[in-house]
């Protein structure tokens, strides 16, 4: 189910990153558990994080105004659709759209977007992001 992250989630969320992120085995790793608890802790109470939770938190997304920063599901967890209802979730919350970045070399998010409506609009070489790996701006636009 969903529901709004709280602080209490932050460590859950720090945690499930840091193993989600770890199957991204073309990055660089740059931060501690302790940075990513700081970031997370800081992200929920500044923006509008919403984690999946069964039995835990399985997925989050974190929404600006106008970006879903980030949708992570737990290892183990893909394929149950899970991912379909938060990025839905951040469509609903969002109704006028959003932009997102993701690594060109992450296939199967990319096909995960693109099979759900997004758009690319922006390729860069990676000079923009700390990972300096090349990345993929997409963008959601509803339906006219």
């Amino acid at each position: 189910m969903i529901r709004r992250a709280t602080a209490d989630d932050v460590e859950e969320i720090a945690c499930l990153y840091e193993r989600s992120f770890a199957t991204l085995d073309f990055l660089p790793v740059l931060h501690t558990l302790d940075e990513h608890r700081h970031w997370f802790g800081k992200q929920v109470a500044e923006h509008e994080g919403w984690v999946w939770d069964e039995d835990g938190v399985r997925g989050f997304i974190v929404l600006t105004e106008d970006e879903l920063m980030f949708l992570y599901l737990d290892v183990g967890w893909t394929g149950r659709g899970i991912g379909t209802e938060l990025l839905d979730h951040a469509k609903q919350r969002r109704p006028h759209g959003f932009t997102l970045w993701t690594f060109q070399q992450n296939a199967g998010a990319r096909r995960f977007y693109e099979r759900h409506g997004l758009v690319a609009v922006e390729f860069t070489d990676g000079e923009g992001n700390e990972e300096k790996t090349p990345d993929v701006r997409y963008a959601w636009k509803p339906s006219p």
